[in-house]
C-alpha cells in the first residue's frame, strides 16, 4: 500500500524534474543536477522526534550523510544536532548554527589536535580506544571537561546483509571489542580511573542490518551501562549514545521500516531504555534525507550492444559511487522523462543505464525496463538524498554538479533554492594543483 507521504513525495519530484527543465537547471548544457525535497527531509526530521517523544533525547544527524552548508543549516534550524567525524565537518557544524553543546564529535582516527580541538569547543566526544583515551587524559591534565566524553564499544552482534555498512562484526575497525577477553572488565576500569568518562557509545551498522540486529546491539550497550553503575557502586554513566543505522527500503517511495518501528524494536529488546536513568542520542543520517533526494541527468547517447540496449548518461560513480561499487546493496530505482520532463510512458524494454566514467564498472543498472529512451530523455535516480548530494568523487576531473532544494504546494508550483553551485572545469584545474604546475620540472636535485 503506497503511503500518503509516499504519493506526496513522488508528486513533488515530478512537478521537480519538469519545473528544473522550464527553468534551465537541467537540460543539453546542464546536463546532470541534484534535486532536494526540503519537505520530505523536514517530515522526517519531525517523524523522528515524534517516535522518540517521551524520551529525554537529543537527535544529533550525521554530518556526513549530506554535507551541505544549506542542509546543515536547515537541521539546526529544525531542532537537530549534528554528529561529527573530521575536523572539516565539525567546523561546517560550527559554521551553520549548531552550537557546541548540539555537537557530537566520533570518528575512529582522531589526532591529538582534532581532540585538543573537540576539548576546547566544548563539543561531546566519543571516544574509540583506549590509546585515545589516553590523549584525552592526557589533554584534560586534570581539569573537568565541558562536554560529556564516553567511550565507543563494538558490542560484536554480527553483521546484515552489507558488510561493508556492518560496524559491530567481531573484527569491526570502531570501537572497542566488548566479547574479547577482559575487554568489559578494562572498559569498566576506564571509568573508574576516569570520574568524566559518562556515557556509553555504540553503532551496530545501518544498510541491511535489520532492526533486531541493531537493537541487540544497543541492548549490549545498556547491559554495559547498567554493569559499570552497578560495579562502581554509582551512577556513572549517565546517557547511552545509541547510533543510528535505520535502514532505506530502495523498493519504492514508502518509509519502510519507519522510526516508530525502530523505537517499538527498542522497546522489545531493551525494556528499560526509555524509563528516563539515561539520557539518549541518536546519529541518523541516511533514513532522513535518502528518500528525498533525485539525481536528475540527460540521456546523453544510446546504443546498442550485443542485443543489449545501454543508455549513456551524465550520472555515474562520481556522485553515485555506492550504487557503482556495490549495486546489490544499492540498487538505484529510476524514472524515465521526456526532453520536456515529463514521465514516459508506453511499452518497456530492457535497458543498461551507464554512467560517463572510463571504466565497465560505471554502471547505475543493468537489463532494466524502461520505455524505449532515446538521446535527450531524462533519467532521475531516486532515493539518493544520502551521500550522493554531497559526496563526490573526482574520477576523469569531472565536475561537481549543482544542487537544488525546491519545494512544492498542493497545486504542484515548485520553488528551487540554489545549494551549492555546479563546480566550473577552472576549479576542477585548481583542485588539481593547477597553481602548483611547474613544481615538479623545475625540481632540483639535493
Amino acid at each position: 500500500m503506497t503511503s500518503h507521504t509516499a504519493r506526496r513525495r513522488r508528486a513533488a519530484r515530478d512537478a521537480a524534474v519538469a519545473a528544473a527543465v522550464r527553468e534551465g537547471l537541467l537540460g543539453p548544457t546542464t546536463p546532470l543536477v541534484g534535486l532536494l525535497d526540503v519537505d520530505g527531509v523536514l517530515a522526517s526530521v519531525a517523524e523522528l522526534h515524534a517516535a522518540f517523544e517521551h524520551a529525554p533525547v537529543q537527535h544529533a544527524f550525521a554530518a556526513k550523510a549530506c554535507s551541505l552548508a544549506p542542509v546543515m543549516r536547515l537541521m539546526a534550524q529544525a531542532g537537530m544536532g549534528c554528529e561529527v567525524a573530521s575536523p572539516g565537518e565539525l567546523r561546517l557544524a560550527l559554521a551553520t548554527g549548531f552550537t557546541p553543546d548540539r555537537i557530537v564529535y566520533d570518528g575512529p582516527v582522531k589526532t591529538v589536535a582534532d581532540l585538543e580541538s573537540a576539548l576546547d569547543h566544548g563539543v561531546a566526544l566519543n571516544v574509540d580506544n583506549f590509546q585515545e583515551l589516553a590523549r584525552v587524559d592526557a589533554l584534560l591534565g586534570g581539569r573537568p571537561p565541558t562536554a560529556p566524553i564516553g567511550i565507543r564499544v563494538n558490542p560484536q552482534v554480527g553483521a546484515g546483509r552489507v558488510d561493508a555498512t556492518s560496524t559491530a562484526t567481531a573484527t569491526s575497525k570502531f570501537g572497542v571489542p566488548l566479547r574479547d577477553e577482559g575487554a568489559t572488565d578494562a572498559v569498566v576500569a576506564a571509568f573508574a580511573r576516569h570520574p568524566w568518562l559518562t556515557r556509553v557509545h555504540a553503532h551496530v551498522g545501518s544498510l541491511g542490518c535489520p532492526l533486531p540486529l541493531l537493537a541487540d546491539g544497543i541492548a549490549a550497550a545498556h547491559a554495559l551501562a547498567e554493569h559499570i553503575n552497578a560495579a562502581l557502586g554509582r551512577r556513572r554513566v549517565t546517557s547511552l549514545d545509541i547510533g543510528g543505522g535505520l535502514p532505506v527500503d530502495f523498493a519504492d517511495d514508502n518509509d519502510t521500516p519507519a522510526f516508530t518501528d525502530y523505537v517499538t524494536e527498542l522497546r522489545r529488546a531493551v525494556p528499560n531504555l526509555f524509563d528516563g536513568r539515561y539520557g539518549l542520542v541518536t546519529e541518523f543520517g541516511r533514513s532522513i534525507f535518502a528518500k528525498s533526494g533525485t539525481i536528475a541527468t540527460v540521456v546523453e547517447y544510446t546504443k546498442t550492444m550485443g542485443g543489449r540496449r545501454i543508455a549513456v548518461t551524465h550520472a555515474g560513480g562520481q556522485i553515485l559511487n555506492r550504487a557503482m561499487s556495490m549495486p546489490q546493496a544499492w540498487p538505484i530505482r529510476i524514472g524515465a522523462f521526456d526532453a520536456e520532463g515529463r514521465p514516459r510512458t508506453g511499452p518497456t524494454e530492457p535497458h543498461d543505464v551507464a554512467g560517463p566514467l572510463c571504466f565497465s564498472g560505471d554502471t547505475t543498472a543493468v537489463d532494466r525496463e524502461l520505455p524505449a529512451l532515446e538521446p535527450g530523455d531524462i533519467l532521475a535516480m531516486y532515493d539518493t538524498g544520502a551521500y550522493s548530494l554531497s559526496t563526490h568523487f573526482s574520477y576523469n576531473s569531472l565536475p561537481r554538479p549543482a544542487v537544488y532544494g525546491y519545494r512544492t504546494t498542493p497545486a504542484g508550483a515548485v520553488t528551487f533554492a540554489l545549494v551549492r553551485t555546479a563546480q566550473t572545469i577552472d576549479e576542477v584545474i585548481t583542485d588539481s594543483g593547477g597553481a602548483h604546475t611547474d613544481a615538479l620540472t623545475t625540481l632540483v636535485h639535493p
